[in-house]
């Protein structure tokens, strides 16, 4: 049927009963037995399973009706997890949407055949990297930029913490980076691109979008768990930006991080970020500073991926504390569709020289 399908899994005793509350509290909040029939059987989600493996583990799969999620991205989250987040024990595990919905939203601008045209990387990974650290003035950071660019990154990104410090303002940081990085370019004749972060107030990250494209940067770096995952949307379907978006994770980890509440893993990082349009999700890879698994990182993958109605696969960026070291085994788990993002293990000795090795090993592939 043409339904959204969401599993909960539900760690505590009675799962019928929270069934019951779910589906109500997502929907019509309010008494059911007051509703008009009509409501009761086309608005209130429907339990179609509910799995136990014990008493205090359980699986339950409600559906819900497209229309109550009005094509919007703001309400279908609001269908996925609104009230719901609010209840002890529960997990979204699995999320099927219909054509209906999926139809509403672009995804993708670019995807991973898209990127790799613009980066010329046809067989390849992509090789990124984060400008660091914060408290470096504007010029020396974009005297880093153009260091990695001489050497042949193709995503440059601002660090996710790099807002409109007075050491390093906004404004004054695109416009010195994007000059040092397309000097760069002409002197290589290679594409780096310069990614600014917009982690700004709402109110001006639209605007804030346009001006760093009139200043020559080459992609947006977009924090959804800040300024709201229906800004990287707007951006992204924005025809008169048209510039790659790279989704960032803070502020989602504790939508991931229980083991018995939240969203998982790939659903937030590999679903909801390909759905609002991001054309690369970054997450804290295995073997980081964050304590990631590797089941939860090849779901991630996997959801970034796989069919998705017509929308576009995204690019990957596992990333968190990565070394050169572990090129061959971050492109070994998650083969060549990845973005390979180191940023401060660059910077233990010779920058310049970190980067040109990090190049030379990507592109042997």
């Amino acid at each position: 049927m043409d339904r959204i399908h969401i599993t909960y899994a539900f760690f505590g005793e009675n799962p019928k009963a929270i069934a019951d509350l779910i589906r109500v509290e997502q929907t019509i909040e309010f008494p059911f037995e007051l509703a008009p029939s009509w409501i009761q059987d086309q608005v209130v989600g429907k339990i179609e399973e509910i799995t136990s493996s014990d008493k205090s583990n359980h699986l339950i799969t409600i559906s819900f009706n497209p229309d109550i999620a009005g094509g919007e991205l703001t309400q279908l989250l609001n269908v996925l997890w609104g009230n719901a987040s609010l209840f002890p024990g529960v997990k979204i595990v699995d999320l099927k949407l219909p054509d209906s919905i999926l139809n509403n939203f672009k995804g993708p601008r670019f995807g991973i055949s898209g990127l790799r045209k613009i980066f010329k990387a046809d067989t390849r990974p992509l090789i990124a990297t984060a400008l660091k650290p914060m408290g470096s003035d504007a010029k020396t950071l974009a005297e880093i930029a153009r260091t990695l660019a001489l050497a042949g990154f193709d995503l440059i990104k601002d660090d996710h913490s790099l807002a409109n410090q007075p050491w390093a303002t906004w404004k004054d940081r695109v416009t010195l980076i994007s000059a040092a990085v397309k000097e760069a370019n002409e002197i290589t004749g290679g594409n780096s691109a310069y990614v600014p972060s917009l982690n700004m107030p709402f109110d001006q990250v639209i605007a804030a979008a346009h001006t760093a494209k009139d200043l020559g940067a080459g992609a947006l770096l977009v924090i959804p768990g800040i300024t709201g995952f229906d800004s990287l949307r707007v951006i992204a379907a924005d025809e008169t930006l048209s510039l790659p978006i790279l989704g960032h994770p803070a502020m989602l980890g504790s939508l991931v991080t229980s083991k018995d509440s939240g969203i998982s893993h790939g659903i937030v990082f590999g679903t909801l970020m390909r759905l609002a349009g991001a054309d690369i999700s970054i997450f804290p890879n295995i073997g980081g500073r964050f304590p990631f698994t590797t089941e939860q990182c090849l779901e991630i993958a996997d959801l970034s991926r796989k069919k998705l109605g017509s929308l576009k696969p995204m690019t990957i960026a596992p990333a968190g504390g990565m070394t050169l070291e572990r090129i061959p085994e971050m492109i070994d788990m998650y083969g060549k569709d990845a973005a390979l993002l180191i940023g401060g293990a660059l910077s233990r000795g010779n920058l310049a020289d970190n980067a040109a090795r990090m190049c030379e090993m990507v592109r042997s592939y």
